[in-house]
């Protein structure tokens, strides 16, 4: 079964995991403003990532600027990959390609440390895919 085939109920059934819901739980984070680059880049983007509509070019015109911009206000503390195969455990079902990871690491040309896992699904520019993601920890 490929992550993307995951949802938030199968993991928390496979794993033994339990939803816990906390409103508020980014009220204190002052928001970050966007480089004056991000939003140009975006202005631009968007429309035609949307006049285009394929997640394709909807992932490569604004997402991977999104992340490159996240690096950047991060101070390149963080490494990110699109595409790649993360392999965890191929008979847990925890196998696959993945959109994009965001990892913890700075080291940019291997996979060190996962943070999180940003998935994309058809309509819609970009979701959190939860399921996927967690099953991955």
């Amino acid at each position: 079964m490929a992550y993307s085939n995951f949802t938030l109920d199968t993991v928390l059934e496979a794993f033994d995991l339990e939803e816990v819901g906390a409103a508020g739980i980014f009220a204190a984070s002052e928001p970050v403003k966007p480089s004056e680059l991000l939003t140009a880049v975006l202005a631009r983007n968007i429309p035609l990532a949307l006049a285009v509509g394929t997640e394709k070019v909807k992932s490569e015109l604004i997402i991977a600027n999104v992340l490159v911009e996240l690096r950047e206000q991060l101070e390149h503390r963080i490494s990110f990959f699109s595409g790649i195969e993360f392999n965890v455990d191929v008979d847990a079902n925890l196998a696959g390609v993945c959109d994009f990871v965001i990892s913890l690491s700075p080291r940019q040309f291997t996979l060190k440390a996962l943070s999180s896992s940003l998935l994309r699904r058809k309509r819609m520019t970009c979701w959190l895919g939860w399921g996927s993601a967690l099953q991955r920890w």
